[in-house]
């Protein structure tokens, strides 16, 4: 089967997908997203130069190459959570006559062209024109460039390892935090190691093959990798663990939601990708940083107190809440066989995402060290959150009809058919509006009065629950059979 083939069935499988329009809506809104990004990067590459030059009064390259290490291991990571592995609807070409090596090398070379390997050639490509332009030797500055490029093709294919290998994440992700950490309060300079050998890549332009070489390796490695689970019982079979019983019977005073409760909460402890949803839970409490230490001076305004305290407090809501039901995606359509209420279903969901927030708003209590201020938007924000926003996403949720894969932690953050227009007009409660009421109170009367009307709107939601969760669980109910399609719906 010739290449344009595999083109032909991307293709058709776009097109003739369940959720055509609302995928081409996304693409169109995912170009501008990319076109915006690619701006910034090509801005940065034409602009750095001088801006080092001027403001710093250091030599650019020397300020680049010191923290080119953080870049590479910062666009690692960043692969690692939203770059999608080198899959393709195979199961239905192992019965064809197609050569194996085939299948995986177009997979692969998806990648290789992927947006997080082109991005990269919009600051590096006119920051090295700048750098010939500005004398250094050609020679020199294409040595360097390519052999950061190779380093950023390395970073590709090291993705595909590392995604399958979570312990081996986490513990590149710890040691970054820790280097950051060292280097910010000069305990440790890693840069000053580092640098030498992004050196060596200029003043020694031959060294550039290094690091194309090993891209090329790791290319191979990864073709024999997947050719080796090339297989329905090996690399396509879903894993197998040996089942543990837990009672939880502390759960039984939530009565009949207990249920619910109880399998959530396995679920949670069971699956890749719900724990990484969990860890994303806890890094959002280290949020609010930004907000009250004054590191960014456009977030000093009092509005952006509230911001802060809403996703300090809600990282949980927005991370697992807004894809309620679809972590239940596997066995929706089994679920909805059985004799279940909507609303018990829904209320329990609620009741997760409210232990959850108050939990996070007891932990972000170190805020207080900021300020009264400070935690005061924390625990406004944590009420606004359990009185209001953990209805609005259940609500949402009833629109993104996205299946999860549990044992993936692929698009965490998201996934494109969670945009359609009601999600989007559904985040204008969820975050305009309690930033609204505190400026109706900030000028009316003062700080204190703002933070207590975001606290009342909460407080109301609480009071109006059960009429909240009626018309929630009309939503769900209408959209019942649109969801059991769209679960059906795997590629």
């Amino acid at each position: 089967m010739r290449l344009k083939h595999f083109f032909s069935l991307e293709w058709k499988s776009f097109f003739r997908s369940a959720s055509f329009k609302m995928n081409l809506a996304l693409k169109i809104f995912m170009l501008m997203g990319a076109l915006m990004m690619a701006v910034s990067f090509l801005s940065l590459g034409l602009g750095s130069y001088y801006i080092i030059e001027e403001v710093l009064e250091k030599d650019p390259l020397e300020v680049v190459n010191r923290f080119l290490v953080f870049y590479i291991i910062i666009d690692l990571v960043i692969r690692y959570f939203l770059q999608n592995m080198p899959i393709i609807n195979i199961r239905p070409l192992l019965y064809l006559p197609i050569k194996k090596g085939k299948v995986i090398n177009f997979a692969l070379n998806k990648t290789v062209i992927s947006f997080f390997n082109i991005v990269h050639a919009f600051f590096f490509i006119p920051f090295s024109i700048i750098l010939v332009k500005e004398g250094h030797p050609f020679v020199n500055v294409l040595g360097w460039h390519l052999a950061i490029m190779g380093l950023m093709f390395c970073n590709n294919f090291i993705n595909v390892f590392v995604n399958n290998k979570d312990v081996i994440f986490y513990g590149i992700l710890g040691s970054i935090i820790a280097l950051i950490g060292l280097t910010y309060y000069e305990i440790f300079d890693i840069t000053t190691y580092t640098i030498s050998i992004f050196k060596a890549f200029y003043n020694s332009p031959y060294l550039a093959i290094v690091t194309i070489v090993l891209a090329i390796v790791l290319y191979k490695v990864a073709f024999n990798y997947f050719r080796k689970h090339f297989y329905l019982d090996a690399g396509l079979a879903k894993k197998s663990v040996t089942a543990q019983t837990e009672d939880m019977t502390w759960l039984n005073r939530f009565g009949s939601i207990s249920t619910f409760l109880k399998n959530d909460i396995k679920l949670i402890k069971r699956n890749k990708r719900s724990k990484t949803t969990l860890m994303l839970s806890f890094l959002f409490l280290f949020y609010g940083l930004l907000f009250f230490t004054g590191s960014v001076e456009a977030y000093d305004g009092p509005f952006w107190r509230v911001f802060a305290g809403i996703f300090v407090t809600g990282g949980f809501l927005f991370s697992f809440g807004q894809f309620v039901p679809s972590w239940d995606s596997a066995y929706y359509p089994l679920m909805m066989s059985q004799n279940i209420k909507y609303k018990e279903y829904i209320s329990s969901k609620w009741y997760l995402i409210v232990i959850a927030t108050i939990v996070s708003t007891i932990l972000a209590s170190f805020y207080l060290y900021f300020g009264w201020q400070a935690y005061a938007a924390v625990l406004v924000g944590g009420i606004y959150n359990v009185g209001v926003n953990a209805h609005i996403v259940l609500w949402g949720g009833a629109y993104i009809k996205t299946p999860i894969d549990l044992t993936s932690n692929k698009k965490a953050f998201g996934d494109k058919k969670s945009f359609n227009m009601k999600t989007l007009l559904l985040t204008i409660p969820k975050m305009v509006l309690p930033m609204i009421l505190y400026a109706i109170g900030h000028f009316a009367v003062g700080e204190l009065f703002g933070f207590a009307l975001v606290a009342i709107a909460g407080l109301a939601g609480l009071l109006f629950r059960d009429k909240v969760f009626n018309i929630i669980e009309k939503i769900y109910k209408s959209e019942k059979y649109k969801t059991l399609k769209a679960y059906k719906q795997t590629n």
